[in-house]
């Protein structure tokens, strides 16, 4: 089977919350995630795949944080070159390139930030080819990079990734000219399929979505988040409060997308996106 990911793509998101348990039982409450435990007995740490239907959509493990977030990966051919060019576009390395199971056979991973201080996973596949259901009630729909220096970020995605910032709509996107083509090689037409259905110029090489922070916001800090796709936003907002969630941001008409903002009982954020169809 084709992989549905290249490099310069998010392909896997993960959550490090300080109870990994409650975790657990508030996204599968929510999302109706089962779980997979992957460190054996006793291990130090514990990283569990969350699957929909059996289909890996990200992961839930343990971390020494007093507070969690949501953590975006992006897939790399290589990990220790990726890490040249993030310190060579003025990145920070925050774990050095690390193999995962038994004789590396996962995956490499390394954490970095930007230089506005968000911070991103970098992604070698191996056993794990990145998250196998997206685009789908509980699962990924976006991955989004909101900072209050868009065209320091320009730069540094542009020198890593390949990224290019373009408009769509009254906001902005990464996009990944391969990207494109590739998914027009996977799923002949796309581009042509995309156009009749008005989606924007370039949209199918659309990557991970891009938010400029007001210097003068409440939070200024530069960070990724993660959108996950719902059939219904404002189901899932009532059943989020029903399990401790906080809404941040209620309901809201968008183009193309009913969405909210959620914080998780253990303080991650993220958003819920309904597609609503062409405004």
């Amino acid at each position: 089977m084709t992989d549905r990911y290249i490099a310069g793509v998010p392909c896997w998101i993960d959550l490090t919350p300080p109870d990994v348990d409650a975790a657990m039982s508030f996204y599968g409450g929510l999302f109706g995630w089962e779980f997979e435990e992957r460190t054996p007995p006793g291990a130090p740490g514990r990283y569990a795949y969350a699957r929909i239907d059996g289909e890996t959509v990200g992961a839930i493990g343990s971390d020494q944080a007093e507070s969690s977030a949501w953590n975006s990966y992006i897939w790399v051919d290589d990990a220790d070159a990726a890490i040249e060019r993030v310190q060579a576009a003025g990145g920070t390395v925050i774990t050095q390139p690390a193999d995962l199971g038994r004789d590396g056979g996962v995956g490499r991973v390394a954490m970095v930030s930007d230089p506005q201080g968000a911070r991103l996973g970098l992604w070698q596949p191996r056993e794990n080819r990145g998250a196998e259901r997206v685009n789908a009630h509980g699962s990924v729909n976006f991955n989004d990079l909101l900072t209050p220096d868009v065209v320091g970020a320009e730069a540094f995605y542009g020198a890593v990734f390949g990224w290019e910032s373009i408009p769509v709509g009254d906001g902005r996107m990464w996009a990944l000219p391969a990207y494109g083509d590739f998914l027009e090689e996977r799923t002949p037409g796309n581009r042509e399929r995309q156009a009749e259905y008005g989606a924007p110029a370039r949209f199918e090489e659309a990557v991970a979505s891009l938010s400029a922070i007001p210097q003068d916001a409440a939070d200024a800090s530069a960070r990724w988040k993660v959108t996950f796709a719902v059939d219904d936003a404002d189901e899932v907002v009532a059943r989020a409060v029903e399990l401790g969630a906080e809404v941040i941001e209620a309901p809201v008409d968008l183009p193309w997308v009913r969405a909210a903002v959620i914080r998780d009982p253990q303080g991650a954020v993220f958003t819920a996106s309904q597609f609503t169809g062409a405004p």
